[in-house]
């Protein structure tokens, strides 16, 4: 089973810029988030939120198309790396989310933007971020206007939950590292 350790040894030697590195948290802290939602094991769904753009930094106009080989030849496990292309799913892969895994880390990679997004704007940055104002800034396009919504709504819909929920989820998940991934605010 692909470990944390290991995912962020992996990650390492791919991903260098500081924005790319905090993506790469978030996504692995909602992706625990959710793992323990699940009733699933929490660091291994970080280690695939952390591994999910491994190629993205060098490739960007190819992503995704440079991961599978050199996952699985670091000894990534075919099941890991199939959830990873997952959440490429109709933007630049054919493989459909099936699992509660891969659902997962296709609606939170967009998700994880727009929360980091309205953390920022606050003074306690995520430390006091409720749903209910979070769900406001969802509501308006125009802010994290790069952020797909369409694509979020559709992987709700896969995981049979509502946006708010999953929301609510993951801004628990990032909460709890709230520092390390820049959220923490000036308190001012």
């Amino acid at each position: 089973m692909l470990t944390l350790e290991r995912a962020r040894e992996l990650n390492d030697t791919m991903v260098k810029e500081d924005h790319l590195i905090i993506h790469a948290l978030n996504v692995c802290y909602a992706m625990g988030a959710m793992a323990k939602y699940f009733g699933e094991d929490v660091e291994h769904w970080q280690a695939v939120g952390m591994l999910h753009d491994y190629d993205y930094e060098k490739y960007p106009e190819e992503h995704l198309q440079h991961t599978e080989q050199p996952l699985l030849e670091a000894g990534v496990p075919e099941d890991d790396v199939r959830a990873i292309l997952s959440h490429g799913y109709g933007i630049c892969t054919d493989v459909k989310p099936e699992t509660n895994m891969e659902k997962s880390l296709y609606t939170v990679d967009e998700l994880t933007g727009i929360i980091q997004a309205c953390a920022r704007m606050r003074p306690h940055g995520i430390t006091d971020l409720e749903v209910k104002s979070f769900m406001k800034k969802f509501k308006d396009k125009r802010f994290a206007a790069k952020c797909d919504r369409e694509l979020i709504r559709k992987g709700c819909e896969m995981l049979g939950m509502e946006v708010r929920d999953v929301a609510a989820i993951c801004i628990d998940g990032m909460k709890e590292h709230a520092e390390e991934i820049g959220l923490a605010g000036t308190g001012e």
